[in-house]
């Protein structure tokens, strides 16, 4: 009975380890490939070129690649959506756990959630046909589909994950925490500020997190409502083109293994870095988070 125990123990780790192994492998060998198809490009531009280039006009002659707008894009793109997503899911989420009605929290959570099932481009056909034209007449500008507008969208899209892995971590925390705070004189908010949201920060950086990655690699909003412009903004209402929109928009027409093709892989392989890099800060972040949370408890 034991030498089955021990047989069926190693291979139940054998095949977790063989699924994390493959997916190890997939991820290696797609940035393999994403490297293959990118780096030849810099045999006709330099990297610093590419990178800070001002103009993206791959079939001018000579062509331009010059990616400097649409970095600056995506960038702008994701800090007005984590403005308006991170505290309005976080809110959202305090609101459900701790402050709502039983009743209304069982009517409003399932709605906030159906928002994460909608497709993303039906919330592109929404901010094209309702909120482009909407913000058109009301701020009198040229067009609707703005840096505003992609970022609206994709703050639609994050608050639903802020919002409900927020709350799980919310309720998660001991309730021996806030009872005894509570025993000890403190309010209710005073309980909330100083006791419940210390105690979950580290889940609610988490869900901060999980928000904004897929407001960062999001393609098919922006391809629809960011106004395709690839140029440096000057403000919130000026059409725009990130990074993830760009590809998707050109990659079709570049012709296969050219000097366009060539730039847009190049373009992925600066969007995979600096994803990346937004993946290992935000972890560094919710890593001293939970030790600052540990600590104040």
């Amino acid at each position: 009975m034991t030498n089955i125990r021990s047989r069926t123990d190693k291979s139940v780790r054998i095949f977790f380890f063989s699924v994390a192994l493959a997916s190890i492998a997939i991820l290696f060998m797609i940035m393999i490939f994403l490297f293959m198809e990118g780096i030849p490009i810099f045999k006709k531009i330099s990297i610093y070129d590419f990178i800070f280039g001002k103009f993206w006009y791959p079939t001018s002659s000579p062509p331009d690649f010059g990616i400097l707008p649409l970095i600056i894009a995506s960038i702008a793109v994701t800090l007005v959506s984590a403005a308006i997503s991170i505290p309005l899911g976080v809110m959202t989420a305090i609101y459900l756990a701790e402050l709502a009605h039983r009743r209304i929290a069982e009517l409003i959570k399932p709605v906030v959630e159906l928002l994460a099932a909608l497709p993303s481009v039906v919330i592109g056909f929404f901010g094209m046909v309702i909120v482009a034209p909407f913000l058109q007449e009301t701020f009198g500008i040229p067009t609707g589909l703005n840096l505003f507008n992609a970022a609206l969208m994709l703050s639609f899209m994050s608050v639903p994950t802020i919002c409900s892995i927020s709350e799980d971590a919310i309720y998660s925390v001991p309730v021996a925490l806030k009872e005894g705070s509570l025993a000890l004189g403190a309010t209710h908010w005073e309980t909330l500020i100083r006791v419940i949201i210390p105690a979950s920060i580290s889940g609610i950086s988490t869900a901060v997190i999980l928000g904004m990655s897929r407001a960062i690699g999001e393609t098919m909003v922006v391809l629809m409502v960011a106004g395709g412009a690839a140029m440096i903004p000057e403000s919130l209402f000026d059409p725009v083109r990130p990074m993830p929109a760009s590809i998707a928009a050109e990659m079709a027409e570049a012709p296969f293994r050219g000097d366009h093709y060539y730039a847009l892989f190049a373009t992925g392989i600066v969007l995979f870095m600096f994803t990346m890099l937004f993946n290992v800060i935000a972890d560094h972040v919710t890593h001293k988070y939970r030790q600052t949370g540990e600590a104040s408890l």
